[in-house]
């Protein structure tokens, strides 16, 4: 079939595969739990793939079309029925978390196996099934335009990650998961209660027709702003931004390499994803520059005090949650940079491709890298049976290729070149410098070095050292080593991807599409 031809067929039947994208691990999920047993990890595992190819699908047809897809769920339009919708933003996600679902998942199956013959244990059953639900809370968040059923998106994707975080049963595992739920749970009735402030005022909870009502108030109804700051703060407790950060270190502690990938590299992303929603998609008129600068004062504290802490720490896996901590916070400097003084028409706020570009390439870079990371932990930690920073000298010699795959997964999140990192911090790099906002600057150099300096502390010793390699308590799987180094690998040729191929970005945040079917 020629391209053209498959291509408009994508475009004739787009809106079912934004359907099919929700349903498909939703069935799977049912499926699992009625088959039960070790037929969850088959199910989950042939899931993967034809989910990689919807993601794919629907960017292809975004693209393509150069416009969103969207379709009314049983044809009933908003405010009665749902709508779902898949901008360049929206399909870029999608995109994102089918790659590392599908590398966590191949990642898993040696942890999570029910070998052939042995009594099948219950973490197996619940991790592939937990897998399968936190991949269809994700699409829906995604996906959805309306906010009180992405509020229900939010709760199950709460309610999938956090038993990841205590699949082993232990007291502290489970210490940290009821720490995460508080946390979670005070960001749902934050975000809830502005999601209800916003229906009282307008009558609606669809995106486009939020804002459209909210563009053509004026004077804008004061419920409004403190909607949108009772959301921001309940999203921001969720992506673990700073000052609300202090559950995840913890849930990264004792939770499996896997499930760690998992959060550190979607989960988090989905709130921090809404956060972008509610500002440029419902009430773009509203970000002014004290509203960007103060998230962007927590994103730099956040890149700060993660990159000291990083510091200190004496294990492998806490190193890396504290790193999480702060890149989360280079994507908070989106916000005075679209919104800087420079911008002053909304036609330029909404589009500025350059931090539209940085950002989300930090977004999809974090995500590769430091799923790799947690994943090469996690590998270290199972041939060693400890991630004990001081007793890693030599390490490189042991398992060369997971500590390559470490490695070139740090330099990505330091900004070298040529990685995704490094396209990603010179683009906000440059917005600061273009804007005048020299401080982002500094901040950004800063973290750069941080990282690095944390980075070294662990690749110096582990490479250099003189003493015999520690010796492995058992054996590492190669074929895991190679999904580490494959998502490592992503991570560093986003670097080398052209920025014209990243127009995808851009479609859905021109000023008559934002926020609108």
């Amino acid at each position: 079939m020629d391209l053209s031809v498959m291509l408009d067929h994508l475009l004739a039947v787009g809106g079912n595969l934004l359907v099919l994208a929700l349903m498909l691990p939703v069935a799977s999920l049912m499926l699992a739990f009625a088959l039960g047993g070790r037929h969850a990890e088959r199910i989950a595992l042939m899931t993967l793939p034809l989910g990689l190819a919807i993601a794919v699908a629907i960017a292809a047809a975004v693209l393509y079309g150069d416009a969103p897809l969207h379709t009314d769920l049983g044809g009933w339009a908003p405010p009665l029925g749902v709508a779902l919708r898949a901008d360049g933003l929206s399909a870029i996600m999608l995109l994102t978390t089918a790659v590392v679902m599908v590398a966590v998942g191949l990642f898993a199956r040696a942890d999570f196996q029910a070998p052939r013959g042995a009594t099948e244990t219950r973490a197996s059953f619940a991790f592939w099934t937990l897998l399968l639900a936190l991949w269809a809370a994700l699409n829906a968040v995604f996906l959805g335009e309306d906010l009180f059923n992405l509020y229900v998106a939010l709760e199950l994707l709460t309610f999938a990650a956090i038993p990841l975080v205590c699949l082993d049963g232990r007291a502290p595992t489970l210490a940290a998961a009821l720490r995460y739920l508080m946390f979670a749970l005070l960001g749902s009735v934050l975000y809830l209660l502005g999601a209800a402030l916003f229906y009282g005022a307008y009558g609606t909870l669809d995106i486009g027709q939020l804002a459209a009502r909210i563009g053509g108030d004026d004077p804008l109804e004061p419920a409004a702003l403190i909607a949108a700051a009772l959301m921001t703060a309940g999203l921001a407790a969720k992506t673990a931004l700073f000052p609300v950060h202090l559950w995840l270190p913890p849930a990264h502690a004792g939770a499996p390499a896997a499930a760690s990938a998992l959060l550190s590299a979607l989960a988090v992303k989905a709130s921090f994803f809404l956060i972008l929603r509610i500002w440029f998609d419902v009430m773009p008129e509203l970000l002014a520059q004290m509203a960007a600068q103060i998230l962007a004062a927590l994103g730099a504290a956040a890149i700060l005090f993660g990159g000291v802490l990083a510091l200190r720490q004496a294990r492998l896996k806490m190193l890396i949650a504290y790193s999480t901590i702060a890149q989360l916070g280079y994507l908070f400097l989106v916000f005075p940079l679209v919104a800087s003084p420079e911008t002053a028409s909304l036609a330029e706020l909404r589009n500025a491709p350059g931090v539209w570009t940085g950002g989300v390439l930090q977004l999809v870079s974090h995500a590769c890298a430091k799923a790799a990371m947690f994943m090469a932990a996690g590998l270290i930690a199972a041939s060693l049976g400890h991630d004990r920073i001081q007793d890693l000298g030599g390490i490189g010699r042991a398992l060369p290729m997971t500590l390559f795959a470490f490695g070139i997964a740090g330099l990505s999140l330091m900004g070298l070149p040529p990685s995704g990192g490094f396209m990603a911090k010179w683009l906000l790099l440059s917005a600061a410098l273009q804007s005048g906002q020299w401080w982002w600057m500094l901040v950004i150099l800063a973290g750069g070095l941080l990282t690095g300096a944390y980075l070294y502390r662990v690749l110096a010793p582990a490479l250099f050292a003189q003493n015999p390699p520690p010796a492995p308590v058992k054996p590492v799987d190669r074929s895991r080593e190679w999904v580490v180094l494959g998502l490592a690998l992503i991570s560093v040729l986003l670097g080398l991807v052209p920025l014209s191929a990243f127009s995808l970005i851009q479609i859905g945040r021109d000023v008559s599409g934002i926020g609108l079917p």
